[in-house]
């Protein structure tokens, strides 16, 4: 088989994989092997920013296309191999040396404007939105999260699910261990659990070192500083489960503390809330009454002591 027929079929081939690998992989707000794309997220600002960086994937796809395609067509239209001679007065045109710096500067400017429209709108959202409805503090540890429910009386610790840290740690486990095993070292013993459709107010701070709280569906990332309060907030609409990690280099377990976040229906929210809450203290039951004291004996009319029935037959 020559070269020339093999051609066809590595172009088939290629061509295939990367419709493959664009199906696959296209983006989800859960990360998955092969992606290709930014998770969209969850939440207006993972949104604003998924909208963003598709804007300029596109004007990056077209200039490609645009410069690739000029240059491919000049290295076959004018080849050597044909005749062709260099063009000097192409080269050092200062019309065409306009034409290419003022093209890229329009460019920026154009894409400036859909980018500012969109951070504007974010900065609208953080300080001018309407009022959080609750608020959870985020501490971080090494190499654990805490999670407090401000005013509700509730607070946990949340950190890497047993099961995956003892698998880990073994030095015997097995690949197909590890494969049986969903959400390898992105679970937790106890997810944050928040209600959809929310206006939720985030403080973060951290107890010993830098950690940094980021859920890629959420769209943003906040730094837990120790003796430093940070601030976040964030709205998800849709119930479901949402992971991410600390994203500051925090020590040896910094790639075991994952984070997870659950999002349910108010109501069902409520009702969670209300299983979390220490439970009222049953009072003690109260003493009971001492017994009466047994009858004393009786004076007899001619003064003689009559003793107290006790109960026996005489």
């Amino acid at each position: 088989m020559n070269s020339a027929s093999k051609a066809p079929r590595i172009w088939r081939l290629a061509a295939a994989l990367s419709i493959f690998a664009a199906q696959a992989a296209w983006a989800t707000s859960e990360p998955v092997r092969w992606q290709l794309n930014m998770p969209e997220g969850v939440t207006e600002t993972s949104k604003h920013a998924y909208d963003a960086h598709m804007i300029m994937l596109w004007i990056c796809v077209v200039i490609g296309i645009v410069v690739f395609g000029a240059m491919g067509y000049a290295m076959f239209k004018f080849r050597h191999s044909k005749g062709a001679v260099p063009d000097k007065d192409f080269t050092h045109s200062t019309k065409l040396e306009l034409i290419w710096t003022a093209i890229p500067i329009a460019i920026l400017v154009l894409s400036a404007i859909p980018a500012t429209k969109m951070v504007m709108a974010q900065y609208n959202a953080d300080h001018t939105a309407k009022q959080a409805e609750m608020t959870v503090k985020v501490t971080g540890y090494q190499w654990m999260w805490r999670y407090e429910y401000v005013g509700e009386d509730v607070a946990f610790i949340s950190r890497l699910d047993r099961e995956s840290d003892a698998l880990r740690q073994d030095k015997n486990t097995t690949q197909a261990q590890i494969a049986a095993k969903q959400h390898y070292l992105r679970d937790v013993d106890k997810p944050l659990v928040l209600p959809a459709d929310t206006r939720i107010r985030f403080v973060l701070t951290a107890d010993d070192v830098i950690h940094a709280w980021w859920v890629p569906a959420l769209g943003w990332k906040q730094d837990a500083i120790p003796g430093v309060i940070n601030e976040a907030w964030t709205e998800v609409k849709t119930p479901g489960v949402y992971r991410g990690v600390c994203a500051e280099l925090c020590g040896k377990d910094h790639g075991f503390m994952p984070i997870v976040v659950k999002v349910v229906p108010k109501a069902e929210y409520q009702a969670w809330l209300a299983s979390q809450k220490p439970q009222p203290v049953e009072p003690a039951p109260a003493a009971e009454a001492p017994a009466a004291p047994a009858a004393e004996e009786a004076p007899a009319a001619d003064g003689e002591q009559i003793p107290a029935d006790d109960g026996q037959a005489g």
